[in-house]
């Protein structure tokens, strides 16, 4: 796939995306066309070696794999892990509010947001209604309203003078969502009745519905090196690691999972704290000393992005430990497991890199005297027992409403985790 093509591919998976619903829909789709077989979770599974198959799990989260033609206990298990959840506004469960004559929405924030972004954005609203039918069957269906229906203006500089230097943030009173004018509020599950497609619907029951920035993805820059979007943490790993998964060969056992819930520690059934990929694993292996067996010569990417150095704000970062954007995907550490990087693993990454042709790798610490972030990977790798390693593109505004990330590290990441997949055999998988 072409430099080109991979980001085209990219920002309009991004753009179809919305919530971590339509990111589980938009993955499917794309393993469908390619000859993934969707499957149930309530039913015995009659697997074959060389088949493609897939589950989503509470209509958020993703599991995909191939199952090898080599005996898993003696290839055992490569996996990439990525996360479909994004930091954003949510929906209140009544969130109705009437103030002056404006009808308002209120929010909920999910994860940890940069909140300053959100204001003065033309918002919509995105997300899972389940609804009784006229028929009395209870249903699920997924909603965009896709136009700009709301926004959250901010308040003018003459109305508060200090603004540029101690403005703070209260999401409780100052994000309330202007929805449109009237003199009485109208009831949202009304107005989300009106929205279904489906003439049967009879009453919404509940919601999960998040506000997100109507502008769409861009390739920026005067060389076109960029990437401007939402969502990129942590959907730009999601969408790589499909893509590698639909290039992989059939020679060895191969998963993607991409949970939701990472934003907001995982402890969840569908998140990484919940058992999806083991229960996976217990369907791919025969159990007992066996997968115990598979587990050690098993080795999963945990893929989520990495803090680039910013050039305004350069004394954040470890001087030695600054990843630029486009020079690479970033190998990251942390002494105190917020990551689950090795020396080992870390090697066995730039062995992957160093062949068949060299690929740039960038490695990223945090200062010492501030403490970094986590992800999915000592999650999964404490929960399960597998050998995991932390890696991601560098990326700037991270968390924001619109992040920045670098076309040539798409590409960079992309051939190493197709590398991943396809080498025949991983050096050390049985000791590390």
């Amino acid at each position: 796939m072409s430099s080109l093509e991979l980001t085209n591919g990219l920002l309009d998976f991004v753009r179809k995306s919305p919530t971590p619903y339509h990111a589980a829909q938009s993955m499917a789709t794309l393993l469908s066309v390619e000859g993934f077989k969707q499957l149930n979770e309530m039913e015995r599974w009659n697997l074959t070696p060389g088949g493609r198959y897939f589950v989503v799990r509470g209509g958020a989260s993703v599991l995909a794999f191939i199952v090898g033609t080599e005996a898993v206990e003696e290839s055992g298990i490569r996996i990439i892990g990525a996360h479909t959840d994004s930091p954003c506004l949510k929906v209140k469960p009544l969130p109705e509010i009437q103030s002056k004559g404006y009808a308002q929405l209120g929010v909920e924030v999910y994860g940890g947001a940069l909140l300053n972004p959100w204001f003065d954005r033309d918002l919509s609203i995105a997300g899972r209604i389940s609804y009784l039918s006229t028929s009395g069957e209870l249903k699920t269906a997924l909603i965009d309203f896709e136009n700009a229906i709301a926004s959250i203006p901010s308040l003018a500089i003459h109305l508060d003078r200090e603004a540029n230097n101690s403005r703070r943030v209260n999401p409780q009173t100052d994000m309330n969502a202007i929805l449109h004018q009237a003199d009485e509020p109208k009831s949202f599950r009304a107005l989300l009745l009106d929205v279904l497609d489906d003439k049967n619907a009879k009453e919404v029951l509940d919601f999960n519905l998040s506000f997100y920035d109507t502008q769409p993805p861009a390739v920026l820059g005067l060389e076109n090196d960029f990437i401007a979007s939402a969502r990129l943490d942590n959907l730009l790993s999601c969408y790589l690691g499909v893509r590698a998964l639909i290039d992989a060969g059939t020679n060895h056992t191969s998963v993607l999972i991409c949970n939701d819930h990472e934003e907001v520690g995982s402890r969840s059934d569908i998140g990484a704290q919940g058992p999806l990929l083991d229960e996976v694993i217990e369907r791919l292996t025969v159990g007992g000393e066996s997968r115990q067996i598979t587990l050690r010569r098993s080795l999963m990417f945990s893929v989520d992005n990495a803090h680039g150095v910013h050039p305004n704000y350069v004394n954040k970062h470890d001087d030695k430990h600054g990843p630029i954007i486009n020079k690479g995907p970033v190998i990251k550490f942390d002494a105190n497991q917020s990551y689950a990087t090795s020396s080992a693993t870390a090697a066995l990454v730039r062995w992957l890199a160093s062949s068949p042709s060299s690929l740039p790798l960038q490695t990223y610490v945090t200062r010492a005297d501030t403490r970094c972030g986590s992800t999915i990977g000592p999650i999964t790798a404490a929960g399960i027992g597998i050998t995991t390693v932390d890696i991601g593109v560098p990326t700037f505004a991270m968390h924001s409403i619109r992040e920045f990330a670098g076309v040539i590290d798409l590409v960079h990441m992309n051939t190493l985790l197709n590398r991943f997949l396809t080498v025949k055999n991983l050096p050390y998988c049985s000791n590390l």
